[in-house]
Formats: C-alpha cells, sequence, structure tokens
C-alpha cells in the first residue's frame, strides 16, 4: 500500500465526514489525536494538526498536510508515485510562518506560507548547504474570508510555536532566545570585504529577517569607531539585539564600546548577532561550526549565519582582556596575534578587493620573508590548582540581568572611511570592568605560570574561537564559553615549506596532530608576552595595538552571542 493510500486510510472523526460531503471541493481541517502506530506513512506524533488545502499555483493540485511537532509532511493527492510527491520538512529548520489573505475581495481565501532553510545538498560541489524553501498554501473551506485567515492564523501560530520549542533543546539544556517578535540594530560596514554588504544585505538578509518577523533598522556606519561611539550612548532598553554585517573588526568596536559605559554590567549581556560581510569573518565561521555543519564559505557562510540569527539562540561567549603596557585594556572576543600571523593581516590589507583570498595572498607573499621574534612568553595552564583558583574567580563573575530591547534608532546611507591601524579609544582602569586577578604588567609572575624557555618565535596566537578565517579552522577544540585560551607558537627553525604545510593543514584543523616539532599548542587562561624585537606588530581581534608587553586573562561567558548554542544563557 503506497503512503498516499495511507493518507486516504485515515480515521476521521463523524463530524469530518459530515463537512466533507458539504463542501467536496474545499478545504476542511480538523485537529486529530493520531499515534504514529496508526498512521506510519507520516511518522505522526500524538499531537498533530492535519489539513487539505490546495497550492497556490495550482488550484486542481490538492496536498494533505500534516504538522506534528517536530515536522511539517506535505503528501500531494495525486497518482503520482508517493516518493516524488511527499516532502517533510523539519520544523527545526524553519524560520517563520504568517497568514495573510490578497487584496482581491472576489477571493474568499486566505493562505499560509512558511520559510524553511534546511541543509541540502549542492548542485555543483560536494558538501551540505542551508538552502530556502518555501511551502505556500491557499485555504478556502468556506465563503466567510474572516474564517479562513482564522484558520490560516492557527495554522502559522502553530508552525512558530512548535519550530520555537523544540529546536532549543540540546543535549537535555533550555537555552536562552530572543522574544518574539524581536528589535535589532543591525550596523553594517558597507566598505569591509569587497564593499558587497550592503548588496549582500538587500540580497539575503533583509529577506531572511522579514520571513522571521525580526523588526531591524539598518545603521550604516560611517567612520572608525562610530559603531563603538554608538553603542557607548543608545539607549540599549529599545533593542532586543546588536547584530554586525561585517568583518570582526566591527564587533570588536561594539563589545569594547558597551564595555565603556557606566552601565557595563549590563549592557555587555545585550546580545551580539554577526553575519559575515568582511574578509576574515572568522567568529561567523566559528560559530557555523559549532553547530556541528559542514564547512561553507562566502554566500553560503552568509545564509548559515543569517539563519541561526532568525532562529534567535542565545549562548554565553567569554571575552579576554588584554592589557598594553601603556595600561590601556581591551576587550577581545577572537584573538591574540604576534609575529607572522599579524603581519600576514594587516600586511595583506593592500588585497582586500579579493575578498578572504587575502590572507592566503598574504600567507604566501609573507613565507618569502620569513622573519623571526625574540621575546619572552609565560602562561598560566588551564589544569591544576592555580587555574582553578583564578577561574573560579572569573567564572563566578555574576552579572544583573537585562530588559528586552526596542528600537527608535534612524538608518542613515553614508558611507565609511578605511579604518587606521591603532585604536585610540580603550578602557580607562577606573571603570574597572571585570576586574583582574592577575599580577600588573611591571610585576613579577607568580611560580605558578610556566615560562617558555624559547626566545626566537615565528608567531605567537592565542584563539578562544574556533576559527582564524573563513578557511582557517585554527582550535578545532575551542568552544563559546569554557573558559579556555589556546595558546599556539611556532619556535624558530621551522622551514618555509613546514610552515606552508602548517597553515595548509590549518584548513581541516589537522595541525593540532601533525607533529610537527616547532609547533607548540596548550590550553591557558591568561598569558603574559613581552617582544624584545624593536619593530613588530601585534594584533588583537585583527586591529594592531600598540607593540610592547602584552597581558591577557580570559573572562567566562560574560557576553552573550546569537549562535547554535551549546549552553544556558
Amino acid at each position: 500500500m503506497t503512503q498516499v493510500r495511507r493518507v486516504a486510510a485515515v480515521r476521521r472523526p463523524k463530524v469530518f465526514l459530515r463537512l466533507a460531503a458539504m463542501f467536496p471541493d474545499h478545504h476542511v481541517q480538523v485537529r486529530m489525536d493520531i499515534k504514529e502506530a496508526e498512521h506510519p506513512g507520516f511518522n505522526l506524533n500524538t499531537n498533530t494538526l492535519y489539513g487539505e488545502f490546495t497550492t497556490t499555483g495550482n488550484r486542481k493540485v490538492r496536498c494533505a498536510v500534516n504538522l506534528t511537532d517536530r515536522e511539517l509532511v506535505v503528501q500531494r493527492l495525486n497518482s503520482v508515485p508517493a516518493g516524488r510527491s511527499r516532502v517533510v520538512l523539519s520544523l527545526k529548520d524553519c524560520v517563520g510562518c504568517r497568514a495573510y489573505r490578497k487584496d482581491d475581495n472576489a477571493d474568499p481565501a486566505a493562505y499560509l506560507v512558511a520559510y524553511f532553510y534546511p541543509l541540502k545538498r549542492r548542485l555543483v560541489r560536494s558538501g551540505l548547504s542551508r538552502q530556502r524553501v518555501e511551502q505556500c498554501f491557499r485555504l478556502s473551506a468556506l465563503q466567510d474570508p474572516r474564517a479562513n485567515l482564522d484558520e490560516a492564523e492557527k495554522w502559522a501560530r502553530t508552525v512558530r510555536e512548535r519550530s520555537n520549542r523544540w529546536h532549543h533543546l540540546r543535549d537535555g539544556v533550555l537555552l536562552g532566545e530572543l522574544s518574539h517578535p524581536s528589535r535589532i540594530m543591525l550596523l553594517v560596514n558597507p566598505q569591509s570585504g569587497k564593499g558587497q554588504a550592503l548588496t549582500l544585505y538587500n540580497n539575503h538578509i533583509q529577506r531572511m529577517l522579514n520571513e522571521a518577523g525580526v523588526l531591524h533598522t539598518l545603521v550604516i556606519t560611517e567612520r572608525q569607531n562610530h559603531a563603538r561611539e554608538l553603542v557607548r550612548e543608545a539607549d540599549l532598553s529599545q533593542w532586543d539585539a546588536l547584530v554586525i554585517m561585517s568583518g570582526d573588526g566591527l564587533l570588536f568596536e561594539v563589545i569594547n564600546g558597551l564595555l565603556e559605559r557606566s552601565d557595563w554590567e549590563n549592557a555587555i549581556r545585550t546580545p551580539l548577532g554577526i553575519l559575515p560581510g568582511g574578509s576574515g569573518n572568522a567568529l561567523a565561521a566559528s560559530i557555523h561550526y559549532y553547530a556541528g555543519a559542514s564547512m561553507v564559505s562566502g554566500e553560503e557562510l552568509l545564509v548559515s549565519c543569517g539563519f541561526l540569527l532568525c532562529k534567535g539562540v542565545v549562548s554565553r561567549m567569554d571575552l579576554v582582556s588584554v592589557h598594553l603596557s601603556s595600561g590601556t585594556r581591551l576587550f577581545s572576543f577572537l584573538s591574540l596575534a604576534w609575529g607572522f600571523v599579524a603581519d600576514v593581516d594587516v600586511e595583506s590589507e593592500k588585497y582586500r578587493h579579493v575578498g578572504a583570498a587575502r590572507f592566503t595572498l598574504g600567507t604566501l607573499v609573507k613565507l618569502a620573508s620569513l622573519r623571526v621574534y625574540k621575546g619572552k612568553l609565560a602562561y598560566l595552564p588551564a589544569t591544576g590548582e592555580h587555574s582553578r583558583a583564578i577561574s573560579g574567580h572569573i567564572d563566578n563573575h555574576e552579572l544583573p540581568s537585562r530588559n528586552s530591547f526596542r528600537n527608535t534608532c534612524q538608518s542613515n546611507n553614508s558611507l565609511t572611511a578605511r579604518r587606521t591601524e591603532h585604536l585610540r579609544r580603550s578602557i580607562k582602569s577606573r571603570k574597572n570592568p571585570l576586574e583582574s586577578p592577575l599580577p600588573r604588567m611591571e610585576e613579577p609572575l607568580p611560580g605558578s605560570w610556566v615560562q617558555v624557555p624559547e626566545e626566537d618565535f615565528v608567531l605567537v596566537l592565542a584563539m578562544y574561537q574556533s576559527h582564524l578565517a573563513e578557511d582557517l579552522l585554527a582550535a578545532p577544540g575551542a568552544n563559546l564559553d569554557d573558559g579556555i585560551i589556546h595558546l599556539f607558537y611556532v619556535k624558530a627553525g621551522i622551514s618555509r615549506a613546514a610552515l606552508l604545510r602548517l597553515f595548509l593543514a590549518m584548513e581541516k584543523g589537522t595541525h593540532v596532530a601533525c607533529s610537527c616539532p616547532h609547533l607548540v599548542h596548550t590550553k591557558v587562561r591568561a598569558l603574559r608576552m613581552e617582544p624584545y624585537s624593536p619593530k613588530g606588530i601585534i594584533t588583537v581581534d585583527g586591529e594592531v595595538v600598540e607593540y610592547g608587553p602584552v597581558q591577557a586573562e580570559v573572562h567566562r561567558g560574560v557576553a552573550r552571542l546569537i549562535s547554535a548554542g551549546t549552553s544556558s544563557c
């Protein structure tokens, strides 16, 4: 027996049969409690909505639609083989659903449309990517247009409730989520990457947010630190989230702007979102990786992050405070780099027009003139009694709850200026955000710290997210809020060929296990780096900071990020 026949064999209440006889050519919907054993073809739960609709493209095509707690199952009621006429869509891939009527008084029907972004196989390349699927149905059971619309709205409401309900259960933990509907400030840097951020917004993100019912205001940044100044002064009670569409540098501005506020404890709990619009897009690639999906890049990565934004799951995120020798204190969400990686990041700016490929070009150029840097490196390991003492101080730093946010900010259409090399604004110690238990820079380190014996380095890299760029899986074991810094350093003596192999292995995250004798990887809570070489580049989240001694420490889970999520908020 085909699945189509099983649909016809479903036992229906007598009232349904009487209504069907009265309206043989119209949709009739009833709520049914059907056990899975009675209807194995549709894999139904005990809480199922059933209806028969026509499609919007062809009113002669009728569909049986079942909405379970987990799936929307659509079966065409015709003689086409079941395998080609049956569609099963998981509600975890649904971003929104709405009901509406057309501006046609002669048409009493209502319409139901649901939007999905399931993982599907690519047509050309191997692997999976999220691809848009729209399901639209026509409801015309009664002549009363209001009754049809009420029925469609009931379906739309149920689809939204069920798609939001179970998706947030991960490993038995209920994650935080944005309110529905939510309002966000969307900050876009139109000059980031290839300068196509606004085009990508118009082609993808605007439609996705509208489908999900996310109310948003577009704010186009005009200059360096515009976003930093804006969030430092904004009335955050107007917003549910702040979302960045740019490279990682704009999020760096926003985080430091929030921590410069007098109410920084509350402000830093504002949920943050990231949409890749730059050339590096490391955090965007990281949250895609945390979702368990295969590697994607470009517009596929944008759609993946847009999907996560629409789902609105909020997780904790670590921040790392970076102390510079001048007394400046910055807050970082991604990385701290000195040597080869920092050189490539900064000096590849001239290749920005090629997008993410700038890092490949920059790597090849710097390999030709490989440098060695002299300095001193020490760290506090992430294991042992001494690390538990400091992590207890950091992890137990409680922050007050925030109110939900609403939107009043206005859009503008100005263009941003290029970012300058050095950041002039910083968080002053008098505000004392996340008080540090570490010794000051000029003080000697305690015996619990490990002193690295080498003094000649090709690179030093501290990572707290998985990706260094879209195609560089630098720390495959990283998580959003594990309170760990992944410290990598490459000792002098490595050949250019071996260093190139190391970066090629980093594309798949296999460099950690490649047994390179010059590469050291360790997990730490804090580190101190003291360059001896008179010239060099140090970057924090890809932004150049003053060259000199640096000390960094992790603060576990103090920020909030819209992501796939693996921990409670």
